[in-house]
C-alpha cells in the first residue's frame, strides 16, 4: 500500500528544528511512507499561531533554520521515498528520490544557505498571501 506523509519545517519553533527533524526522520524511517510532502510553517492572520506568536507565546524559526531543519530531516532519514518540497512555503523548493539523491539535495540547501541572507528569506515569507 501506499500512502504519503507531510512534514511541516518550522512547526517545532525556534531553536527546536534540529530535533524535531531527527526525531521525525527516525519516526518516518519506521513508517516508511512512499511519498512525503514538505511545508513551511506560515503564519497568517486571523489564525491561533499567529495570535500566539503576537502574545510572545511562540517564536517561529528562521528561515535559515527552516532550511537547515529540512537538511537535517533528509540526512537522517533511513528509507527509500519520494520527497517533495515544492510548495510556494518552501523558500528553496526540492524534490528528490530518495536515498539516491540525498548528497544532491543537501548541498544544494547548504548553497543556499550559505548565498542567500536571512532578511531575503523573511521578505519571501512575509510576501506569501496565501500557499494556494
Amino acid at each position: 500500500m501506499e500512502y504519503y506523509f507531510v512534514y511541516m519545517t518550522g512547526l517545532a519553533g525556534k531553536d527546536r528544528g534540529y530535533w524535531n527533524a531527527v526525531n521525525s526522520a527516525k519516526l518516518f524511517s519506521q513508517l516508511n511512507p512512499y511519498f512525503i510532502f514538505m511545508d513551511s510553517l506560515t503564519l497568517f492572520p486571523d489564525t491561533e499561531l499567529y495570535r500566539m506568536e503576537r502574545e510572545g507565546k511562540f517564536t517561529p524559526a528562521g528561515e535559515k533554520e527552516r532550511i537547515e531543519e529540512l537538511q537535517v530531516f533528509i540526512k537522517n532519514l533511513q528509507i527509500r521515498t519520494h520527497l517533495f518540497a515544492n510548495s510556494s512555503s518552501n523558500f528553496y523548493p526540492v524534490t528528490a528520490y530518495l536515498p539516491k539523491e540525498r548528497d544532491f539535495v543537501a548541498s544544494e540547501l547548504q548553497h543556499v544557505c550559505g548565498t542567500v541572507s536571512e532578511d531575503k528569506m523573511a521578505e519571501y515569507r512575509r510576501n506569501l498571501k496565501s500557499l494556494g
